[in-house]
C-alpha cells in the first residue's frame, strides 16, 4: 500500500544556483521559504516591507519600490501610541513619525536595488480575502488593529488577480527585464475567514496563476499549494 502521493515536476529551464540573485516577497510562506535559501547560503532577500498575504498589496509594494515612489507624511497615521502604514507589517509601527519615514524610505532604496539586480523574483501569496480601507478606498497590507468598522471585506476575482500578476510582472520587468519569476501559494489555511471561504480564497489563486501567461522573459509560473 501507497501512503503518499509522488508529484513528478518536470525540470526548469531557468535553474537556481549559488549565482542567483533572489528577491522572495508575500505571506509568511515566503519567509519560511527564503529560511531554507538562508541556511544553504543561497543569495537572498525576503519581504522588504514585511509580510503581505494579497496580491493586491504585493503589487502595491513592488510599484512603490520600482517607481521609487518614497513614503511621505500622507501615508502613516497615528493609532495606539504609534505611528503606521497602511501599506506596511506592524512590525515596521514607530512611536517616531520622522524615525518611520526614514525607515522606510531606507529600505525602499535597498528594496529597488535588490530587485533591480536579482535574478530571480518568488511571489507567494496567502489569501484573495482584502480588506479596503472605507476612507481612502485603497486595499490595506495590514489593518494595524484599527476598528473593524474602518474597512470592507471583499473577495478578489480571479479576474483581478490575474491582471494584478500581470502588472507585477510588468513592474519588475521595467527596471530588471531579464528577472524570471516564480508564483508560489502558501500551504497556510486562512482558517479565520472559515473553512470553505479558505478554500474559495486559495482557488481564485490557483486558477489566477494558472491563467497568466509567462512571457518569454519569465521563468514557467508555478504554483505550490495545499488546500
Amino acid at each position: 500500500m501507497n501512503f503518499r502521493t509522488p508529484i513528478f515536476l518536470s525540470e526548469s529551464d531557468n535553474q537556481i544556483d549559488y549565482t542567483s540573485r533572489l528577491v522572495s516577497m508575500g505571506s509568511c510562506f515566503a519567509e519560511n521559504i527564503s529560511e531554507k535559501f538562508r541556511y544553504y547560503k543561497f543569495q537572498n532577500s525576503v519581504n522588504p516591507f514585511g509580510i503581505i498575504f494579497n496580491p493586491v498589496s504585493i503589487e502595491s509594494s513592488i510599484e512603490r519600490i520600482t517607481q521609487k515612489n518614497y513614503f511621505t507624511e500622507d501615508a502613516i497615521f497615528f493609532h495606539n501610541d504609534l505611528w503606521h502604514c497602511f501599506e506596511v507589517h506592524s512590525e515596521l509601527s514607530n512611536p517616531n513619525k520622522d524615525e518611520l519615514l526614514t525607515t522606510l524610505n531606507a529600505i525602499l532604496d535597498t528594496a529597488f536595488l535588490e530587485i533591480k539586480n536579482a535574478t530571480t523574483c518568488i511571489i507567494t501569496y496567502g489569501t484573495s480575502w482584502v480588506y479596503r480601507n472605507n476612507e481612502s478606498g485603497k486595499v490595506v497590507a495590514n489593518c494595524h488593529k484599527v476598528p473593524q468598522k474602518e474597512f470592507s471585506k471583499e473577495l478578489l476575482s480571479i479576474a483581478q488577480i490575474e491582471a494584478s500578476i500581470q502588472r507585477s510582472c510588468a513592474l519588475v520587468q521595467e527596471i530588471n527585464p531579464n528577472c524570471h519569476f516564480i508564483f508560489t501559494i502558501s500551504p497556510v489555511r486562512h482558517l479565520k475567514d472559515g473553512f470553505v471561504e479558505n478554500q474559495l480564497s486559495k482557488s481564485h489563486l490557483i486558477a489566477a496563476i494558472h491563467n497568466s501567461q509567462p512571457t518569454p522573459e519569465t521563468q514557467t509560473i508555478s504554483p505550490v499549494t495545499r488546500l
